[in-house]
């Protein structure tokens, strides 16, 4: 999100002064990661529980339209970045079938129901629904061995899906902004946040020398991960007050054996277990990190008081202050079930999720897997206790700070939520940052969804821009 905001303003604004602060030694080791997350370039092309059942049987796709609608608006940033230099390799992005899975007579119903649901709709027309053994061996080798077809399987099959390296094109935007005379400080933390008339002052400290310092800026954007909401707490600003945290970590199983990846070329997503985050859907996915092959399965949920991977067993109880304790009651008194979820997940054994993974690949052997860990991320618990699974942009009413928490679908809406933060922060300049931001995403202001001949044409422009053609 930071690398999106910094490479926005380079170009809207090149003569501004641009610091980037990175309290690790590296860009990307955090949740950008390709191993901290799961790489998918979420568009609602897979995940079920964007699309769920409604009391009357019908299929309400209000969500997978939205969240689609703003990986377009994305996809053509990074399509406009790789014409223009701002992105120098797009090995970053690589098109991958996205595809959703099910058992059982009712849930191929489902499946059913929700092909046809989304066949109207533009952004979804693609997608195909297989229920057919042999077409299924054909196209999921791996998934297909060793399984009983006598239930009823289905899949939809969306063959537009991708897979993105987050690190790899963080990396990069990050270098663009730098080439530009951006500064950036790695190994600096934020310490502490103070409000000036005319913005803010930080007190930054370098993590490897003790060293402190003071940095006067008009505008500071607080994209720090699971860190921002102690941040955010940290500015003082009204806004934050009430809103809470709560880290989920992530565990999942990786293999790079040559002979499972040749036979496994997609993402599958299931159905999320009962009391599950919309997060902790099962899926294998193809995965390209480095220019190597894997297969990755999970999520598999850990927990940890650490708001960070690198962070500190201190981040969740410092974060508890008197106005956010009735929020953090709140969520602890509704939510029985992820409570339930998650103690079950943390007691799970490494046999237990092999054979977990044969629900999806019933011949897996457990000696082709291996266990890794990925980032953690922190659920917004706004006021009053509601868990917020989604990403949200917190900011002060003046718009001199802004912050982002939470973390799905995360990164594949970065630059729309970049965009949100530009239109609140400055609306004073705004109108005039239009027309290069309509040539940064020529759909800006429309419906894709409503405007297929235009979403038509912003595709086939993304998809040769990105060298994702067939």
């Amino acid at each position: 999100m930071s690398a999106t905001l910094g490479a926005l303003l380079r170009r809207l604004e090149p003569g501004w002064s641009i610091t980037v602060i990175e309290r690790l030694d590296a860009v990307a080791a955090e949740s950008s990661g390709p191993w901290n997350n799961a790489g998918t370039g979420h568009s609602a092309l897979c995940e079920l529980n964007y699309t769920p059942q409604n009391p009357d049987g019908s299929i309400d796709i209000t969500k997978a339209v939205r969240v689609n609608e703003q990986f377009q608006v994305t996809r053509q940033f990074w399509a406009y970045a790789v014409e223009n230099g701002v992105l120098t390799d797009r090995g970053f992005l690589n098109p991958v079938p996205h595809v959703s899975f099910v058992r059982g007579a009712a849930r191929v119903d489902y499946l059913w129901r929700r092909r046809r649901a989304l066949a109207g709709n533009p952004l979804f027309a693609r997608t195909e629904l297989i229920d057919d053994p042999d077409e299924f061996a054909r196209r999921l080798p791996l998934m297909a061995a060793e399984r009983d077809f006598s239930e009823p399987t289905a899949l939809n099959w969306a063959a537009d899906g991708t897979d993105v390296d987050f690190g790899s094109l963080t990396r990069q935007l990050i270098g663009f902004c730098v080439r530009g005379g951006a500064t950036a400080l790695f190994g600096h933390e934020v310490r502490g946040l103070t409000r000036r008339p005319d913005g803010w002052t930080l007190l930054i400290a370098n993590r490897r020398t003790g060293e402190k310092r003071r940095l006067n800026a008009g505008f500071v954007f607080v994209g720090a991960g699971g860190d921002a909401l102690p941040l955010l707490q940290r500015s003082g600003i009204k806004e934050v007050r009430g809103f809470a945290g709560f880290p989920i970590g992530g565990r999942f199983l990786r293999s790079r054996n040559p002979a499972l990846v040749a036979g496994h070329r997609a993402k599958v997503y299931g159905v999320p277990a009962p009391g599950a985050p919309p997060l902790g859907a099962l899926h294998l996915d193809l995965r390209l990190v480095n220019g190597a092959s894997w297969l990755v399965f999970g999520p598999f949920a850990g927990w940890s008081p650490k708001f960070l991977k690198h962070g500190r067993i201190s981040d969740l109880p410092r974060s508890i202050r008197p106005d956010n304790l009735m929020s953090m009651l709140g969520v602890g008194a509704t939510q029985a079930a992820l409570v339930r979820y998650l103690i079950g997940q943390l007691r799970l054994s490494e046999p237990d999720r092999v054979r977990a993974l044969r629900e999806f690949a019933p011949g897996a052997t457990d000696s082709d897997w291996e266990p890794t860990v990925a980032g953690q991320r922190v659920q917004v618990i706004r006021r009053g206790g509601v868990l917020d699974f989604d990403t949200t942009v917190l900011g002060a009413a003046d718009g001199s700070i802004a912050g982002l928490l939470g973390g799905s679908p995360g990164a594949s809406t970065a630059v729309p939520a970049m965009l949100d933060v530009l239109r609140r922060c400055f609306p004073d300049r705004y109108g005039s940052w239009l027309p290069t931001l309509k040539e940064m995403v020529p759909s800006l202001g429309c419906e894709l969804s409503r405007e297929p001949a235009l979403f038509d044409e912003v595709w086939s422009w993304g998809t040769k821009a990105l060298g994702l053609a067939a």
